[in-house]
């Protein structure tokens, strides 16, 4: 027999061995029968920014429009402005991970200005300590949703 290694990860489940194939086998079979359970136990791992509740509202009430949500977080003139409102609502709604791309799609599905530089209005933000990026794309600080006035 010889040594064998495995790691893998699945949504919020992760599994790593070492040792003879054989042992590492039944293992491996062992993790994969109780998946299903485990992942009924434990929720999809999500950043604690996306998490954030936001006053006034519950799971149950209507989204509200992109336009209001920028006009309420003052983004109608400041492109920066915009840009962040626009991911703190692709954030309430699950959108993971942020990205510029979806932020950019967002403003054109939703029939609002464009931005001139996505990847700009993003640099400024992360700047300013609003965002950071990581993990494919970015996420808003709670300094940043602070400044649009959640309560962190």
């Amino acid at each position: 027999m010889s040594n064998a290694k495995i790691e893998f990860t699945f949504g919020s489940l992760s599994f790593s061995g070492e040792g003879e194939e054989d042992w590492l086998a039944k293992q491996l079979d062992k993790i994969l029968n109780a998946a299903p359970t485990l992942s009924e136990l434990h929720a999809p791992s999500v950043t604690p920014e996306a998490q954030t509740p936001v006053e006034g509202t519950s799971g149950a009430d209507k989204p509200e429009p992109l336009s209001s949500h920028i006009k309420a977080k003052g983004g109608e003139t400041n492109q920066t402005k915009r840009f962040l409102a626009t991911a703190d609502w692709l954030r309430m709604r699950g959108t993971t991970p942020l990205t510029t791309k979806a932020v950019t799609k967002a403003l054109l599905d939703n029939h609002q200005k464009k931005l001139t530089n996505a990847a700009n209005c993003l640099n400024q933000n992360v700047s300013k300590g609003f965002c950071e990026k990581g993990g494919g794309g970015f996420f808003i600080t709670p300094h940043g949703l602070r400044e649009l006035g959640h309560q962190t």
